[in-house]
Protein backbone atom coordinates (compact mmCIF):
# COMPACT_ATOMS: atom_id res chain seq x y z
CA UNK A 1 0.00 0.00 0.00
CA UNK A 2 1.48 3.24 -1.04
CA UNK A 3 1.08 6.45 0.47
CA UNK A 4 -1.71 8.38 -1.86
CA UNK A 5 -3.68 4.77 -0.84
CA UNK A 6 -2.91 5.54 2.95
CA UNK A 7 -4.12 8.94 2.35
CA UNK A 8 -7.42 7.72 0.68
CA UNK A 9 -8.65 6.11 3.25
CA UNK A 10 -7.34 8.52 5.89
CA UNK A 11 -9.79 10.44 4.15
CA UNK A 12 -12.51 7.52 4.06
CA UNK A 13 -12.04 7.74 7.87
CA UNK A 14 -12.95 11.72 7.55
CA UNK A 15 -16.08 10.99 5.59
CA UNK A 16 -17.50 8.96 7.60
CA UNK A 17 -16.83 11.69 10.81
CA UNK A 18 -18.10 14.56 8.73
CA UNK A 19 -21.11 12.85 7.68
CA UNK A 20 -22.12 11.61 11.67
CA UNK A 21 -21.00 14.93 12.85
CA UNK A 22 -23.53 17.25 10.62
CA UNK A 23 -25.64 15.00 8.59
CA UNK A 24 -24.13 15.86 5.49
CA UNK A 25 -20.74 17.08 3.19
CA UNK A 26 -19.88 13.49 3.06
CA UNK A 27 -19.77 13.78 -1.09
CA UNK A 28 -17.96 17.07 -0.87
CA UNK A 29 -14.85 15.54 0.56
CA UNK A 30 -15.55 12.04 -1.42
CA UNK A 31 -15.53 13.53 -4.80
CA UNK A 32 -12.29 15.67 -4.98
CA UNK A 33 -10.59 13.10 -2.69
CA UNK A 34 -11.61 10.63 -5.21
CA UNK A 35 -10.33 12.44 -8.23
CA UNK A 36 -7.97 14.69 -7.30
CA UNK A 37 -5.55 12.54 -4.99
CA UNK A 38 -6.57 8.79 -5.86
CA UNK A 39 -6.71 9.94 -9.79
CA UNK A 40 -10.63 8.76 -10.52
CA UNK A 41 -12.74 9.79 -13.48
CA UNK A 42 -15.32 12.22 -12.02
CA UNK A 43 -17.96 9.68 -13.50
CA UNK A 44 -16.49 7.15 -11.61
CA UNK A 45 -15.23 9.35 -8.68
CA UNK A 46 -19.01 9.80 -8.54
CA UNK A 47 -20.67 6.83 -8.98
CA UNK A 48 -17.99 5.77 -5.98
CA UNK A 49 -19.35 8.67 -3.84
CA UNK A 50 -22.82 7.33 -3.93
CA UNK A 51 -22.32 3.67 -2.86
CA UNK A 52 -19.60 5.43 -0.07
CA UNK A 53 -22.21 8.14 0.99
CA UNK A 54 -25.54 5.76 0.53
CA UNK A 55 -23.43 2.98 3.30
CA UNK A 56 -22.47 5.09 5.78
CA UNK A 57 -25.33 6.92 5.68
CA UNK A 58 -27.31 3.69 6.09
CA UNK A 59 -25.27 2.85 9.53
CA UNK A 60 -25.97 6.40 10.60
CA UNK A 61 -29.52 6.10 10.12
CA UNK A 62 -29.51 3.20 12.39
CA UNK A 63 -27.56 5.09 14.99
CA UNK A 64 -29.88 8.43 15.21
CA UNK A 65 -33.03 6.14 15.07
CA UNK A 66 -31.64 4.38 18.74
CA UNK A 67 -31.78 8.09 20.23
CA UNK A 68 -35.19 8.87 19.29
CA UNK A 69 -34.19 11.47 15.99
CA UNK A 70 -35.27 9.79 12.68
CA UNK A 71 -38.94 10.38 11.51
CA UNK A 72 -39.15 7.65 9.39
CA UNK A 73 -42.48 8.76 7.66
CA UNK A 74 -41.51 11.96 6.53
CA UNK A 75 -38.25 10.96 5.17
CA UNK A 76 -39.25 8.07 2.86
CA UNK A 77 -42.36 10.49 1.59
CA UNK A 78 -39.95 13.05 0.62
CA UNK A 79 -36.92 10.24 -0.31
CA UNK A 80 -39.94 9.43 -3.00
CA UNK A 81 -39.52 11.29 -5.67
CA UNK A 82 -35.92 12.21 -5.26
CA UNK A 83 -34.87 8.58 -5.81
CA UNK A 84 -36.40 8.19 -8.97
CA UNK A 85 -34.79 11.35 -10.38
CA UNK A 86 -31.12 10.56 -8.68
CA UNK A 87 -31.58 6.65 -10.13
CA UNK A 88 -32.86 8.26 -13.74
CA UNK A 89 -29.95 10.67 -13.97
CA UNK A 90 -26.96 8.25 -13.33
CA UNK A 91 -28.86 5.39 -15.65
CA UNK A 92 -29.71 8.40 -18.49
CA UNK A 93 -28.79 11.78 -17.67
CA UNK A 94 -25.41 10.91 -16.96
CA UNK A 95 -24.07 8.62 -19.73
CA UNK A 96 -25.67 10.92 -22.46
CA UNK A 97 -23.94 13.72 -21.89
CA UNK A 98 -21.73 14.60 -24.54
CA UNK A 99 -18.00 14.31 -24.25
CA UNK A 100 -17.35 17.92 -25.52
CA UNK A 101 -19.50 20.17 -23.97
CA UNK A 102 -18.54 23.07 -25.83
CA UNK A 103 -15.53 24.48 -27.29
CA UNK A 104 -14.28 28.15 -27.66
CA UNK A 105 -10.96 29.07 -29.82
CA UNK A 106 -8.37 26.83 -27.96
CA UNK A 107 -10.78 26.00 -25.33
CA UNK A 108 -12.46 23.02 -24.86
CA UNK A 109 -14.90 22.31 -21.79
CA UNK A 110 -15.11 18.32 -21.43
CA UNK A 111 -17.98 16.54 -19.56
CA UNK A 112 -15.87 15.57 -17.11
CA UNK A 113 -14.42 19.12 -16.55
CA UNK A 114 -18.19 20.59 -16.46
CA UNK A 115 -19.37 17.51 -14.09
CA UNK A 116 -16.78 18.77 -11.54
CA UNK A 117 -17.62 22.43 -12.04
CA UNK A 118 -21.11 21.87 -11.45
CA UNK A 119 -19.99 20.19 -8.53
CA UNK A 120 -18.09 23.34 -7.18
CA UNK A 121 -20.80 25.16 -8.03
CA UNK A 122 -23.77 23.19 -5.73
CA UNK A 123 -20.49 23.07 -2.89
CA UNK A 124 -20.37 27.37 -3.38
CA UNK A 125 -24.77 27.08 -2.51
CA UNK A 126 -23.91 24.32 0.40
CA UNK A 127 -21.24 26.14 1.76
CA UNK A 128 -23.11 29.51 2.23
CA UNK A 129 -26.26 27.29 4.07
CA UNK A 130 -23.89 26.64 6.22
CA UNK A 131 -21.73 29.35 6.82
CA UNK A 132 -24.83 31.61 7.62
CA UNK A 133 -25.84 28.82 10.22
CA UNK A 134 -29.72 30.24 10.58
CA UNK A 135 -31.18 29.86 13.87
CA UNK A 136 -33.90 26.95 14.06
CA UNK A 137 -36.70 29.22 14.76
CA UNK A 138 -35.86 31.36 11.67
CA UNK A 139 -36.69 28.66 9.45
CA UNK A 140 -39.62 26.80 10.36
CA UNK A 141 -42.71 27.54 8.54
CA UNK A 142 -45.94 25.75 7.86
CA UNK A 143 -45.85 22.94 5.48
CA UNK A 144 -46.68 23.40 1.93
CA UNK A 145 -48.74 21.65 -0.67
CA UNK A 146 -47.15 17.88 -1.35
CA UNK A 147 -46.74 18.46 -5.37
CA UNK A 148 -44.78 21.32 -4.51
CA UNK A 149 -42.33 19.11 -2.05
CA UNK A 150 -43.12 16.84 -5.18
CA UNK A 151 -41.23 18.64 -7.59
CA UNK A 152 -38.89 20.13 -5.64
CA UNK A 153 -37.55 16.66 -4.39
CA UNK A 154 -36.61 15.59 -8.35
CA UNK A 155 -35.15 19.07 -8.60
CA UNK A 156 -32.57 18.26 -5.72
CA UNK A 157 -32.61 14.43 -6.58
CA UNK A 158 -31.80 15.16 -10.52
CA UNK A 159 -28.82 17.57 -9.14
CA UNK A 160 -27.75 14.90 -6.91
CA UNK A 161 -27.40 12.33 -9.10
CA UNK A 162 -25.36 14.73 -11.21
CA UNK A 163 -22.60 15.40 -8.95
CA UNK A 164 -23.08 12.04 -7.61
CA UNK A 165 -23.81 13.29 -3.95
CA UNK A 166 -25.94 12.15 -0.83
CA UNK A 167 -27.08 15.86 -0.61
CA UNK A 168 -27.70 15.47 2.99
CA UNK A 169 -26.46 19.52 3.04
CA UNK A 170 -29.48 20.28 0.70
CA UNK A 171 -31.80 17.96 2.67
CA UNK A 172 -31.58 18.89 6.41
CA UNK A 173 -32.76 22.40 5.54
CA UNK A 174 -35.43 21.57 3.09
CA UNK A 175 -37.03 18.69 5.99
CA UNK A 176 -37.09 22.02 8.07
CA UNK A 177 -38.27 24.20 5.73
CA UNK A 178 -41.07 21.93 4.09
CA UNK A 179 -41.70 19.39 6.75
CA UNK A 180 -41.48 21.76 10.03
CA UNK A 181 -39.06 18.99 11.68
CA UNK A 182 -36.49 19.91 14.52
CA UNK A 183 -32.79 20.54 12.95
CA UNK A 184 -31.52 17.50 15.03
CA UNK A 185 -34.38 15.33 14.13
CA UNK A 186 -34.01 16.56 10.39
CA UNK A 187 -30.49 15.84 10.46
CA UNK A 188 -30.84 12.02 11.14
CA UNK A 189 -34.08 11.53 9.18
CA UNK A 190 -32.12 13.59 6.10
CA UNK A 191 -29.88 10.02 6.51
CA UNK A 192 -32.94 8.44 5.48
CA UNK A 193 -33.06 10.14 2.10
CA UNK A 194 -29.41 10.07 1.50
CA UNK A 195 -29.34 5.96 1.95
CA UNK A 196 -32.43 5.38 -0.19
CA UNK A 197 -30.96 8.15 -3.16
CA UNK A 198 -27.59 7.27 -2.86
CA UNK A 199 -27.85 3.42 -3.15
CA UNK A 200 -30.41 3.56 -5.40
CA UNK A 201 -28.63 6.24 -7.68
CA UNK A 202 -25.73 3.51 -7.67
CA UNK A 203 -27.97 0.87 -9.54
CA UNK A 204 -27.80 3.08 -12.40
CA UNK A 205 -24.32 3.21 -12.61
CA UNK A 206 -23.38 -0.71 -12.23
CA UNK A 207 -25.09 -1.30 -15.49
CA UNK A 208 -22.78 1.55 -17.32
CA UNK A 209 -19.84 1.50 -15.81
CA UNK A 210 -17.07 -1.15 -14.37
CA UNK A 211 -16.75 -1.07 -10.65
CA UNK A 212 -13.16 -1.76 -8.96
CA UNK A 213 -15.01 -3.63 -5.59
CA UNK A 214 -12.35 -4.70 -3.43
CA UNK A 215 -11.26 -0.84 -3.70
CA UNK A 216 -14.99 0.44 -3.04
CA UNK A 217 -15.76 -1.74 0.15
CA UNK A 218 -12.80 -1.13 2.24
CA UNK A 219 -13.20 2.62 1.41
CA UNK A 220 -16.30 2.32 2.61
CA UNK A 221 -15.78 0.02 5.43
CA UNK A 222 -13.71 2.70 6.72
CA UNK A 223 -15.92 5.39 6.13
CA UNK A 224 -18.50 3.59 8.30
CA UNK A 225 -16.24 3.45 10.69
CA UNK A 226 -15.58 7.37 11.08
CA UNK A 227 -19.53 7.70 11.10
CA UNK A 228 -19.85 5.68 14.21
CA UNK A 229 -17.00 7.54 15.73
CA UNK A 230 -18.73 11.10 14.33
CA UNK A 231 -22.04 10.23 15.87
CA UNK A 232 -20.98 9.22 18.85
CA UNK A 233 -18.71 12.62 19.18
CA UNK A 234 -21.74 14.68 17.99
CA UNK A 235 -23.13 14.15 21.53
CA UNK A 236 -19.81 16.21 23.30
CA UNK A 237 -19.32 18.70 20.20
CA UNK A 238 -21.22 21.48 18.53
CA UNK A 239 -22.52 20.65 15.47
CA UNK A 240 -23.30 24.18 14.57
CA UNK A 241 -19.70 25.26 15.40
CA UNK A 242 -18.57 22.26 13.33
CA UNK A 243 -21.06 23.18 10.55
CA UNK A 244 -19.98 26.54 10.11
CA UNK A 245 -16.35 25.80 9.86
CA UNK A 246 -16.91 22.84 7.53
CA UNK A 247 -18.53 25.80 5.21
CA UNK A 248 -15.70 27.79 5.18
CA UNK A 249 -13.71 24.68 4.01
CA UNK A 250 -16.35 23.75 1.29
CA UNK A 251 -15.65 27.32 0.69
CA UNK A 252 -11.94 27.20 -0.31
CA UNK A 253 -12.32 23.66 -1.99
CA UNK A 254 -15.06 24.76 -4.61
CA UNK A 255 -13.15 27.39 -5.70
CA UNK A 256 -10.23 25.27 -5.93
CA UNK A 257 -11.85 22.85 -7.85
CA UNK A 258 -13.30 25.41 -10.25
CA UNK A 259 -9.17 26.78 -10.87
CA UNK A 260 -8.19 23.40 -11.38
CA UNK A 261 -10.60 22.20 -13.85
CA UNK A 262 -11.11 25.61 -16.12
CA UNK A 263 -7.17 26.78 -15.26
CA UNK A 264 -8.62 30.01 -14.53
Amino acid sequence: MDTTQILGYIGALIVGLVLGLIGGGGSILTVPLLVYLLGYNPIIATAYSLFVVGTTSMVGTYQKFKEGLVDFKTGLAFSFPSFIAVYLSRRYLVPGIPDTLFSFGNYTLTKEMGIMVFFAIIMLLASYSMITNKKEADLIAEKQAYYKTFIQGLVIGTITGIIGAGGGFLYVPALVLWANIPMKKAVGTSLIIVTINSLIGFTGDIQTIEIEWLFLLTFTFISVIGIVIGVFLSKFISSKKLKKSFGFFTLIMAFYIIYKETNL
